[in-house]
């Protein structure tokens, strides 16, 4: 059995702020999920970080409140959580006072991002690059994504959405790598899987309609035969894995868009590969396009 733990990263949206869409998808066998999940917990605890959701978007941003307190770097953890939390108080109050309409977001940035103060952007950036790391040396992991380059996405003769078009991808490389599996161990073992998501009412909705079509009609390049049940849908900020999933995608998107190698070197080690072709991420995108994902997909 098993567990493929899916996220995104950008927009679905056109325009949307992001170029780009990447659904993810981290396949771990059960007897390893444990084993996987305390790795994660060890590196989340060398960085206080115990308990506290992985949400790389948000933690990767660098915040400008410690560029402007003195000697921040120097600082404790408990004395840089303290400034930070006086600075942005004040901030706040400010913009409040003067009805600067960027007070929303700025209240939304502070919110989404207080549990990641007490970290420089340096740190922040080393703590995602370890679990990367540590994702890439997982050698029974396997990495599902596919990647839509909004600009080259014909809306005029889609007949899905492209979120619906990465769904679909990513439920027929996950079947045919369970299909693989069961094909390759001696003892004619079936190997089964099932898809863990994000929880989102409207993703909800739509992907569970979708996986009953797919158990149903198959999708456009298999029948769904190890895929059980509709997929699951967990609260992120309690479910590690899932968090992991959002590194995957974001790592991929950002190298799309903005050619950042670093996390992606790792994590692109993990993508499902078949007689040394890498099947499992596609890059939607110009046939011309020379990344990484193209040149070895091709």
């Amino acid at each position: 059995m098993h567990f493929c733990y899916i996220d995104e990263s950008g927009t679905s949206n056109v325009p949307g702020n992001t170029s780009h869409f990447v659904l993810a998808g981290l396949a771990i066998p059960i007897h390893l999920w444990a084993s996987y999940d305390q790795e994660i917990a060890a590196i989340k605890k060398k960085y206080e970080l115990e308990g506290i959701e992985i949400h790389t978007g948000w933690l990767l941003r660098k915040y400008q409140e410690q560029i402007k307190i003195s000697h921040f770097d120097n600082l404790s953890y408990k004395q840089r959580r303290s400034e930070t939390t006086k600075y942005r108080t004040e901030k706040l109050l400010s913009l409040q006072k003067t009805k600067n309409p960027y007070y929303k977001q700025t209240k939304k940035t502070y919110k989404q991002t207080e549990c990641y103060v007490h970290l420089t952007y340096a740190e922040r950036l080393k703590f995602i690059t370890e679990i990367a790391k540590t994702v890439g040396n997982w050698n029974e992991a396997r990495l599902f994504a596919e990647c839509i380059d909004k600009t080259h996405f014909d809306y005029g003769k889609a007949t899905q959405s492209i979120d619906e078009q990465a769904f679909e991808q990513i439920v027929s490389r996950f079947q045919q790598c369970l299909n693989l599996f069961s094909k390759q161990n001696a003892s004619s073992h079936k190997y089964y899987g099932i898809i863990i998501h994000d929880n989102n009412q409207t993703v909800a909705k739509k992907h569970t309609e979708l996986m009953r079509s797919f158990h149903s009609k198959g999708t456009l390049w298999t029948k769904i035969e190890n895929i059980i049940e509709t997929p699951l849908f967990v609260d992120s900020k309690l479910t590690s894995m899932i968090q992991i999933a959002d590194i995957c995608a974001y790592s991929i998107r950002r190298y799309l868009e903005n050619d950042e190698n670093e996390l992606f070197s790792h994590i692109f080690r993990r993508a499902d590969r078949k007689d040394g072709k890498v099947v499992g991420v596609r890059h939607f995108s110009k046939r011309s396009c020379k990344c990484i994902i193209c040149s070895v997909h091709n």
